[in-house]
């Protein structure tokens, strides 16, 4: 998709980490697991899913918080904003929490996990919802339909 107005730019509460987008975003979605429920102290995450390539810390060092095994949540020492999150088991991309984005304005869920635990007022609107993790086979098909069909920025 060509339309994307990049490079996204966002940053922790306190602004002293910084990061950048400068691939096109995979998909955008809300995730109601309890984990999820407990770091964000909210309902849902939201996440923007980036390529790995496209995304980089411009300034500051996160920090490892939340998980500490297989899947990385990476925080702001100072403010303790819940940044991104990088999965080893999965290099290709990094979870970026969409809240962080400095224009979240357009920022639409597309697909929604975990709706199995999510609290019964909770609604986002998205197009595709899971009652847990759907299957990774699923994801090239979601990536595909959110390329030609979701929202992005302007």
């Amino acid at each position: 998709m060509k339309d994307w107005k990049l490079p996204l730019t966002g940053g922790c509460r306190c602004d002293r980490v910084r990061f950048r987008v400068t691939a096109t975003p995979l998909l955008a979605s809300a995730c109601h697991c309890s984990g999820c429920q407990r770091m964000t102290g909210s309902a849902y995450s939201l996440t923007l899913t980036v390529p790995t390539q496209g995304f980089e810390v411009t300034q500051g060092e996160p920090v490892i918080g939340g998980l500490h095994g297989p899947v990385k949540h990476l925080f702001c020492d100072h403010c303790k904003s819940w940044m991104f999150t990088r999965p080893d088991v999965i290099d290709s991309f990094v979870n970026v929490r969409a809240t962080m984005l400095d224009d979240r304005s357009w920022f639409v869920p597309f697909v929604e996990t975990w709706t199995s635990e999510k609290l019964p007022w909770a609604a986002t609107g998205a197009v595709h919802s899971f009652e847990t993790q759907p299957s990774f086979d699923l994801y090239a098909k979601l990536a595909e339909d959110f390329a030609a069909n979701g929202a992005r920025a302007t």
